[in-house]
């Protein structure tokens, strides 16, 4: 399948890279089926793609880039919408804002979106702690990390039958 992208141009995606969300996205409800895409220009960043509008695409990063110790804690309803019977099978990725001003960038940690990985279903949960932003900003703890070097331990690879790599399309 074929998708037209306003920042990738068109992008060859098979039915089983969709990640569907039965809901939506917060503010975007009637937009259901993504692709998380890789950014061919960038090594951490990826890309949730909507599949049925071009202009519909969000910046998102696996928050153990930046931050190490954040966790979700799920709610049953969470679970159920996400057909999981417990915490495993499952990534997690923040909606990032980038600004202008990139040393401003920000990751929504209240509202993370998590993707089931074997049901290809995806929600954006709002957690229940209150203590946890939905503007963090990352550029310093980001930029620390990367200073550091790839993060190996307990997480799985970015591209685990998940993410689509981007290859561009030669119109002629």
């Amino acid at each position: 399948m074929q998708v037209q992208t306003t920042r990738f141009g068109i992008i060859e995606i098979s039915e089983s890279d969709i990640i569907e969300f039965a809901e939506g996205l917060l503010g975007f409800a009637d937009v259901k089926k993504f692709a998380l895409l890789d950014d061919p220009d960038d090594d951490i960043f990826a890309w949730l793609q909507s599949c049925e509008h071009p202009n519909i695409a969000f910046p998102v990063l696996e928050p153990e880039l930046f931050m190490p110790e954040y966790k979700v804690s799920l709610s049953k309803r969470d679970l159920e919408a996400l057909e999981m019977k417990e915490m495993k099978g499952y990534c997690v990725y923040t909606i990032i804002t980038i600004p202008e001003d990139p040393t401003q960038m920000t990751a929504n940690l209240k509202a993370p979106i998590v993707i089931h990985i074997a049901a290809r279903k995806a929600r954006q949960c709002v957690l229940q702690d209150n203590d946890l932003p939905i503007r963090q900003n990352i550029f310093s703890q980001l930029q620390q990390r990367l200073v550091q070097g790839p993060i190996t331990e307990n997480r799985p690879a970015k591209n685990i039958n998940l993410a689509v790599r981007i290859i561009p399309q030669v119109t002629t």
